[in-house]
């Protein structure tokens, strides 16, 4: 505890100099040393949603990880590491957030790419397979957990994110807050730029440093399906979550 000074007197030198030691020093952020796991969502035995084309989600989530890598270690951020686990899902996700605590990572970014409840799904055909897809909603969303220990970090970032992602055109998924999304319904932290609140996901509530998840668009809409296969818009998302590490790093 900092002992009270008595402001009607001067208060001894060595007195002073004792409480200005006890001040908390500003820790400058070294990209090269900032450890950022990027973690790719599900896994080659349970990869997640199915696209509208019928491309499971793990190829998508895994390619874009995989720029975003490379993007940032261009830029300095060396301690970057692409995260891809094996195994069911649930298994998977608790080696997930294990790997990130022994790394001692200090971000951890879970990349996925969205779907919608099965109910609101329809049926077509592609390419003569069958299909099931849902043009009604598109766009990003970005998710915190409050059991998180860094919660006000987690959201602090997902905000830049979320403000770098609108700064280059993109609208974020507002259909969470609707009660057709059944157990999928989430709270809405910033109705700005689309972060959500979800506590239950364990790579954001049992990771010991700031953790976000980024869905980074949806695949099961047809027209988004091909917009995320396509080059720039990998670009302005890499582009995007390089900006926000960025600036992450810079007010540390």
């Amino acid at each position: 505890m900092v002992p009270q000074i008595d402001r009607g007197h001067a208060a001894p030198a060595r007195k002073v100099a004792k409480v200005r030691q006890k001040m908390p020093v500003a820790v400058e952020c070294e990209p090269r040393r900032f450890r950022i796991i990027l973690d790719v969502g599900h896994t080659p035995e349970a990869f997640g949603a199915m696209s509208a084309r019928n491309d499971p989600e793990f190829g998508f989530n895994l390619h874009l990880a995989k720029l975003i890598g490379e993007r940032l270690k261009s830029e300095g951020f060396a301690a970057t590491r692409v995260l891809v686990t094996d195994g069911k899902a649930r298994p998977s996700l608790f080696k997930r957030a294990a790997a990130a605590n022994d790394a001692h990572a200090d971000l951890v970014l879970s990349i996925h790419h969205d779907s919608v409840p099965d109910k609101l799904l329809e049926e077509w055909e592609f390419e003569g397979a069958r299909g099931w897809f849902s043009d009604r909603f598109s766009g990003y969303s970005l998710f915190v957990s409050k059991r998180n220990p860094r919660f006000g970090a987690s959201l602090a970032f997902a905000r830049l994110l979320g403000k770098e992602l609108r700064g280059r055109g993109l609208q974020y998924a507002s259909q969470y807050t609707l009660p057709l999304m059944g157990r999928y319904r989430r709270q809405l932290l910033d109705k700005d730029v689309g972060v959500y609140r979800y506590d239950a996901l364990i790579v954001l509530a049992q990771t010991r440093s700031a953790a976000v998840l980024l869905e980074a668009g949806s695949i099961i809409n047809r027209d988004e399906e091909m917009a995320m296969n396509s080059p720039e818009r990998q670009e302005l998302i890499v582009t995007a979550v390089a900006a926000a590490i960025g600036e992450f790093c810079g007010k540390r």
